[in-house]
């Protein structure tokens, strides 16, 4: 399982490096043609909304499995545990909700 992570984050790494050369070269362009920093805002939209959906997914994920694992030891305080967990999955969606605010701000602006 670790190799697996392992071999994910090199792999998000090396896009997000590739995705951030490749848009310095095309604002370098743009700029050097009399253009915007458009790339730029659009690769900050892109980055907001994909890393939040990363980070919420990986909140929730967790969230879900503590729940789950405290129900299963102890079933009596499946009661306890549902609305609390509930409340915690709607907090950590509503990041990710900001997050698509601004990346649709951030669009609004090209």
């Amino acid at each position: 399982m670790k190799v697996f992570a392992k071999r994910i984050f090199v792999a998000l790494a090396a896009t997000f490096v590739a995705t951030a050369a490749m848009a310095q070269e095309a604002a370098q362009a743009a700029h050097m043609a009399g253009g915007s920093d458009k790339g730029l805002i659009a690769l900050a939209a892109g980055l907001a909304i994909g890393l939040a959906a990363i980070g919420g997914a990986l909140g929730q994920s967790k969230a879900a499995s503590a729940a789950l694992d405290g129900i299963a030891r102890n079933p009596a305080a499946q009661g306890k545990i549902f609305t609390p967990m509930i409340i915690a999955l709607a907090l950590i969606e509503s990041l990710v909700i900001y997050a698509l605010i601004v990346a649709f701000a951030l669009s609004g602006k090209i």
